[in-house]
């Protein structure tokens, strides 16, 4: 069976399909979402839920919000070992499978994994080898509004329609159009901010609190920090149900409040509202529709449940937007459905989905100033952003002067008429027969998959000669050796057993809850979990979840 996993910065989920459509699998701990959290305690690495409790009390050893460093060379230290972010989010979806094939009740072997739209080539191939880490086979990365888009079933829609599918989840915003003709699913244009999310948001409630309260961030240790966050991404989620909230943290023996109301909130996120209609307004332009051509907005991402985003959207379109899917499930449900149609299930209406090329891919060349002389590091565009891929596009190329030995294609990424500001994927050195320049011209062909799989080949029209090479991105590719040798290398590195992992979420919890408390809180807090420690030590499976449970219920009731 193939699964569907949404990787989330905030949350990871996973899905399949069945007989009565797609679902989400639950976690070892029974939950729905897995927080995209790691955290490393000697040669155990513990994920989601128990990874997110250990970070408020060894921030050192813990990490988050690494997707927005996906595909770079940024490094994360924890228990004194380096991780990539590749690396990190591999513990995620080792995790996720695992739970998949406990679920399932057989092994799964691939996995259909979604990305932001935004995502550049080096992002999309470090999403594949994560999974490659974590070992899954990964044959389909599928676009998050892409994934949206089937899981609110518009592929089942009888009326030819435009659609926008707008996506802020935890750390990453994107927003797609999308149109539906006959069997055809097909993305027009894509826009986004890989640095733009939920997170940013909660950022905001932590500047307020500061200010309200005069306290000074400069001078807090990591784990006041992340206490502190933790409360502010609380508050954040209240103003679902409330106008005005009251935002508490315990600074040392201290307790400071601030109320904070939801007017002032928006008012202070003006900015990255701001940020949002940008990629709304570019995506348009390139998609050349206008607002009131848009039939339909669906909503994406946790971060959508925002009362002050869902304002904004009815304002920006004049329109209801459909929330019917929960947004957090969505692109879980999705990957599933688009695995399902992988396996080529009878049940599943047959779809074309096309996709576009998010970034332009270009080569670096020459330009002839006026006067005389050559000006480098200029750029020729070849596929251009939100070109529907798969996709092949050709540009001739001239020599700059005669009997020049060698030409080179450099191969680039992104937007900027300038080479030096946008992403190398590579380059190829051709080496050209003797003549004069005009005579001497080379055939760039730039082929680009739906896997954003780059193909390059040049023909040097003279010779007849061809050069092909496949691209995959220079600073993220491993090759299937050194992926299995680095495999190896985090296999010391165990997720704890699944009937361990609820025991260890309960007392790490508990120990979070002491270190916030004091005085008399403290001596009950302790005293309920030497009780539980000691049902543990019993080693009584019938005494053990007894005492889980009254634990349980007493950690929620404090809290």
């Amino acid at each position: 069976m193939i699964i569907g996993i949404d990787l989330g910065t905030t949350n990871s989920l996973v899905a399949y399909y069945d007989d009565e459509g797609a679902k989400i699998i639950p976690n070892r701990l029974g939950g729905r979402l897995t927080p995209s959290v790691v955290s490393v305690e000697g040669d155990q690495i513990y994920v989601g839920e128990v990874a997110k409790e250990r970070m408020l009390l060894h921030p050192e050893d813990s990490a988050a919000v690494f997707k927005r460093t996906m595909g770079t060379d940024a490094k994360y230290r924890l228990g004194g070992r380096l991780f990539r972010s590749e690396e990190l989010s591999s513990f995620i979806l080792r995790s996720l499978k695992e739970d998949a094939e406990a679920f399932l009740g057989e092994p799964v072997e691939e996995a259909v994994i979604s990305v932001p739209a935004y995502f550049n080539d080096a992002r999309r191939k470090a999403t594949k080898h994560a999974g490659e880490l974590a070992g899954l086979k990964v044959e389909r990365i599928i676009s998050e509004p892409t994934a949206a888009a089937v899981a609110y079933g518009l592929y089942e829609m009888q009326d030819d329609a435009k659609v926008l599918v707008f996506d802020l989840g935890g750390g990453t915003f994107d927003v797609s159009i999308l149109e539906l003709s006959g069997t055809i699913l097909e993305v027009r244009a894509v826009a986004g901010d890989n640095y733009l999310g939920g997170e940013d948001f909660t950022d905001i409630l932590e500047e307020l609190w500061f200010k309200k309260t005069e306290t000074e961030a400069e001078g807090l240790d990591d784990r006041t920090r992340r206490h502190i966050h933790r409360q502010a991404e609380l508050c954040k989620l209240s103003f679902e149900r409330e106008k005005v909230v009251k935002m508490i943290c315990t600074i040392g023996d201290e307790e400071k409040e601030a109320l904070i109301s939801a007017d002032e909130f928006e008012k202070n996120c003006e900015d990255l509202l701001e940020r949002i209609r940008i990629p709304v307004r570019k995506s348009l332009s390139d998609a050349k529709l206008k607002l009131s051509e848009i039939d339909k907005v669906v909503l994406v991402g946790g971060a959508t449940r925002l009362p002050l985003i869902r304002r904004l959207v009815g304002r920006l379109f004049r329109i209801i937007p459909d929330t019917s899917v929960n947004p957090d499930e969505a692109i879980a449900i999705g990957a599933a459905i688009q695995a399902a149609m992988k396996e080529r299930r009878e049940s599943i209406r047959e779809i074309i989905l096309t996709d576009v090329c998010p970034f332009t891919l270009s080569t670096e060349v020459s330009i002839e100033r006026e006067g005389g002389g050559f000006e480098s590091g200029h750029v020729c565009p070849i596929i251009e952003r939100n070109t529907v891929i798969p996709a092949s596009r050709t540009e001739t190329l001239y020599p700059l002067y005669d009997n020049q030995k060698t030409i080179r294609v450099r191969v680039l990424q992104g937007e900027s008429r300038f080479a030096e500001n946008n992403l190398k994927l590579g380059e190829l050195e051709i080496q050209l027969p003797k003549g004069k320049k005009d005579d001497n011209s080379v055939d760039v062909t730039y082929t680009y998959d739906i896997n954003s799989i780059l193909e390059v080949q040049v023909r040097v029209n003279r010779s007849g000669e061809v050069i092909k090479q496949i691209l995959k991105g220079q600073d993220v590719d491993m090759t299937d050796e050194e992926i299995a040798a680095r495999m190896e290398e985090l296999a010391y590195l165990k997720i704890p057993p699944r009937e361990q992992e609820r025991n260890k979420l309960l007392l790490v919890k508990g120990e979070r809850l002491y270190e916030e408390n004091f005085g008399e809180d403290r001596l009950v807090i302790e005293q309920h979990i030497r009780r539980f420690e000691q049902a543990l030590n019993s080693q009584d499976p019938v005494r053990i979840d007894a005492a889980r449970e009254e634990f349980r219920e007493f950690l929620e009731d404090w809290e």
